[in-house]
């Protein structure tokens, strides 16, 4: 998918678009999306944040909505990657799920903080706008229910987490906590503030 900057002083072809690495590109956009929006990212922002030429951008992409939907894919991907890995190292159910919400509660802060979500941004303003992306946010915010889900269920069968816990309402509760530390740290959330959420959650487990 990706390939190298050419050197700047290698030669190329008349009129051929300069090459670049697909993947940091598309990291570069999932900022501006997340700060700005769709509506409020202009393609000449994204064009500059992604540093990459007009004819490069064209051939790759054929419109903003393309290069949104790249953007969307690519930041669930690794996203979904993040949240699988500090999960893994969770010993019980319990202990899993309190990793994952640990996940929002450090995007939440600073810099992160700031930029914001991706899937927040696109739920408010995409999801009414767009089939296909409304498509796909609900085949993420599924898929995450799903996860959270099963780790209740496999908390509840290695003892951790209370017997009389509603998986499906509790996963979405959890969920929806989570959402909001997201939008709580596009104005500023303290790191023992965002703790303190992440514990006043895990007590829905009991």
């Amino acid at each position: 998918m990706s390939t190298a900057l050419p050197s700047p002083s290698a030669p190329r072809a008349a009129g051929r678009p300069r090459e670049f690495d697909l993947d940091r590109a598309l990291d570069r956009a999932i900022v501006v999306f997340s700060e700005r929006g769709y509506q409020g990212a202009s393609i000449s922002e994204l064009k500059s944040a992604m540093g990459v030429a007009a004819g490069s951008l064209y051939k790759a992409f054929p419109d903003k909505r393309a290069i949104f939907l790249a953007a969307l894919e690519r930041y669930k991907t690794l996203r979904d990657a993040v949240m699988r890995e500090r999960v893994e190292a969770g010993q019980t159910g319990r202990d899993k799920v309190e990793h994952l919400l640990s996940v929002y509660a450090d995007a939440s802060l600073g810099t992160s903080g700031r930029t914001g979500c991706l899937i927040v941004a696109s739920a408010t303003e995409m999801a009414l706008m767009d089939e296909e992306a409304a498509g796909l946010i609900a085949q993420s915010v599924s898929r995450n229910h799903g996860f959270v889900c099963d780790l209740i269920r496999l908390g509840q069968a290695d003892g951790s987490i209370g017997s009389s816990v509603d998986p499906e309402v509790t996963a979405r509760t959890l969920l929806s906590l989570a959402q909001g530390l997201r939008v709580l740290g596009k104005t500023g959330i303290a790191p023992a503030e965002a703790r303190a959420v992440v514990q006043t959650a895990m007590k829905l487990l009991d």
